[in-house]
């Protein structure tokens, strides 16, 4: 029988800042995240949900902590990540920020803008560059293109950012109560593609960490 892990999982998106009211984001709901983050507790693990902005419940018995910007997931990311046994990195991360940050409202009556976006720092490479003999992390890729085109894709993420596992979906999951998904393993496949409801799939991965 499985013993009882500690499990860290992010969920939801991130906002980069253009000024104090706009900013750059995605479309993650959330929901994945916060479905693996259920599916754990209900399994009698202790589970820890690191969130961005959602609309979103806390599943009952989860440890939650509040993220807005990429800075502040990789925070909370390094405070609590080597004290876990598992990370599920389902929080869909900004890849740009906005070069300069303007202090004050930008006003529409000055006419155009531009904004110059950087790449954002990879919080996932970063974090599992520290990764300790025992954990496990499971990543998701959000790709396009056909099944062996995106599995190709997500292969190389796996292996770059040195993942043991990652989940391949596609944009229309966000947002969306299901997902067209698989998991792949550096072996080869953990879990075949299908079209399956957000909780069915956070219950596949959670026996995978099982496993």
């Amino acid at each position: 029988m499985v013993g009882r892990m500690r499990i860290l999982v992010t969920a939801g998106p991130t906002r980069e800042y253009i000024d104090p009211v706009r900013f750059i984001t995605n479309a993650s709901s959330g929901r994945m995240g916060y479905a693996v983050a259920a599916a754990a507790r209900r399994a009698g693990h202790e589970v820890t949900l690191l969130t961005g902005p959602t609309a979103l419940a806390a599943p009952e018995g989860v440890k939650v902590a509040a993220f807005a910007t990429v800075e502040e997931l990789r925070a909370a990311l390094t405070e609590r990540f080597p004290t876990c046994d598992a990370l599920v990195m389902a929080a869909a991360v900004g890849d740009f920020r906005a070069q300069t940050v303007a202090g004050r409202k930008i006003a529409r009556k000055g006419g155009p803008i531009e904004v110059k976006l950087i790449p954002t720092e990879d919080v996932l490479a970063a974090t599992v560059a520290k990764k300790q003999a025992g954990q496990t992390v499971i990543a998701f890729a959000v790709e396009t293109g056909t099944r062996e085109e995106m599995e190709q894709k997500a292969r190389g993420e796996m292996k770059a950012k040195g993942a043991d596992f990652v989940v391949v979906n596609t944009p229309e999951a966000m947002g969306r109560e299901g997902s067209q998904a698989c998991i792949l393993s550096p072996e080869g496949v953990a879990l075949a593609w299908g079209d399956r409801a957000k909780g069915d799939l956070a219950d596949a991965i959670v026996r995978l960490l099982e496993r």
